[in-house]
């Protein structure tokens, strides 16, 4: 009877396994059904939208050719190039005292819709752009004076226990690497590697000492320190509250043949900045807040530095999984010397991984057409090294309005005869042979056979 007992509950608890495997690959396959039917309604909308605007910029810049750029005589052209390399030497010269102008600038274009959306509520336009004002001067606060240190002392952390880390991959990587692969156990030399990273940590931290020593010294260079800082959340303030009346007067200035190409480009762009800035820097920013709330459960001491890292870098698809699942995995084996908590990891990522494809995208981004991440980091580095740290702040925007015009170059090299094609290029169609009279005959021997 006891045999028989413990047969038929062995038979009832592999039945539940079989039942609950039955349950999780059926979750599994509809949350990869309804993954993939996001993925295509999404790819579909942006199908969509990209055709209906270059349908519109196709139709809005029109006028190009009788009154626009194909129009200009030979001096105006020449007039024209001569006022863009004048604004592009002024820019590189003025680009310590607009630095200040760009980020207010910048920081003011995020801020307007939702000032927008306030006023619109029966607010008015200066209690809106004060509210607005207030939560973003608390926010850039207390990611200044809180989130900044806990990452620059997690760092720290990481240095610190680098050596325990590294010789415990010495003593139980190596040797198996060695053993199936055949890899010599001289490849990392833990003290060589930990003194490189320490010398490159201190480093940093001299020429962070160096600049602000330098600072210190000169009273010019702390003034003009003093006074940027000053000036973006004033430029801030009244750059949100005058930002749609600064708008409606530069549309203002615009010649009037080229005012409804100009628009419409100016409409893209800010599609295209806007899907980035307000939709994408939002899905990193909740990414990073999930997975290091995710890690910190679990018990990781470097839950700050991997979530954020992992959320940063969310916007290059699978490079934030694989950094954060990475990371996280080889800090809790490190950690914790067990299997239990790297798989709570890989748990922590997996809902992450979820919630970013079925929740936040569609949620935050949608449809719109963004920007391609190769793109953002070319423009990125681009910026930099051409403006310093005013090519950075205005490297999105130009990024921007350059997808929009090839995407409007696209659009027309797609309708134009060179890629269309006009009749006279089309091959002719061959000409019809001349009729046979073969018929006549057989009509005669049809003839001739009746009675």
């Amino acid at each position: 009877m006891a045999k028989a007992k413990n047969k038929s509950l062995v038979q009832a608890q592999i039945t539940r396994t079989q039942q609950a495997k039955a349950v999780i690959a059926r979750t599994n396959l509809e949350r990869t059904n309804l993954e993939r039917t996001n993925l295509e309604r999404a790819n579909l909308g942006r199908a969509n939208l990209e055709r209906a605007n270059a349908a519109r910029l196709l139709s809005a810049t029109s006028v190009f050719k009788a009154n626009g750029l194909v129009g200009m005589s030979s001096n105006a052209r020449w007039q024209l190039l001569a006022a863009i390399v004048i604004f592009a030497v002024l820019i590189y010269h003025l680009a310590p005292i607009l630095t200040p102008f760009a980020t207010a600038a910048l920081f003011a274009y995020l801020g307007d819709p939702a000032a927008d959306r306030l006023e619109a509520r029966g607010f008015s336009r200066t209690f809106s752009v004060a509210l607005v004002f207030l939560a973003m001067l608390l926010t850039v606060t207390a990611v200044l004076l809180v989130l900044i240190p806990m990452i620059e002392a997690q760092v720290s952390k990481l240095i610190d226990k680098l050596p325990s880390y590294l010789e415990i991959l010495r003593l139980r990587l190596l040797p198996w690497l060695n053993q199936r692969f055949g890899i010599s156990t001289d490849l990392l030399d833990v003290d060589k590697m930990v003194g490189l990273l320490r010398a490159h940590w201190q480093s940093a931290g001299g020429v962070a000492t160096a600049i602000l020593a330098t600072v210190g010294k000169s009273g010019l260079a702390l003034l003009g320190w003093v006074v940027n800082l000053t000036l973006i959340p004033v430029l801030l303030f009244y750059f949100l509250r005058d930002w749609d009346s600064m708008i409606a007067r530069i549309r203002e200035l615009l010649p009037r043949h080229l005012e409804p190409a100009i628009s419409e480009l100016a409409r893209q762009s800010d599609e295209v900045l806007g899907a980035f800035l307000r939709g994408q820097l939002s899905v990193m920013a909740a990414l990073g807040a999930i997975y290091t709330t995710g890690l910190m459960f679990v018990g990781l001491d470097l839950a700050l530095l991997i979530g954020m890292g992992a959320g940063l870098v969310s916007f290059i698809p699978y490079l934030g999984g694989i950094v954060g699942v990475g990371g996280g995995l080889l800090a809790a084996y490190m950690q914790f010397h067990d299997w239990q908590h790297p798989l709570a990891v890989l748990v922590v990522f997996m809902v992450g991984q979820s919630l970013e494809g079925m929740v936040l995208t569609p949620w935050l981004v949608g449809d719109k057409i963004g920007m391609h991440p190769v793109a953002v980091i070319f423009a990125i580095l681009a910026g930099g090294q051409l403006f310093g740290f005013l090519g950075v702040l205005l490297a999105l925007p130009s990024a921007a309005i350059v997808m929009v015009l090839l995407r409007y170059l696209h659009a027309r090299y797609k309708s134009s005869e060179l890629y269309v094609g006009t009749s006279r290029n089309r091959p002719e169609p061959p000409e019809a042979a001349p009729p046979t009279h073969t018929a006549a005959p057989a009509q005669a021997v049809t003839a001739g056979a009746g009675p």
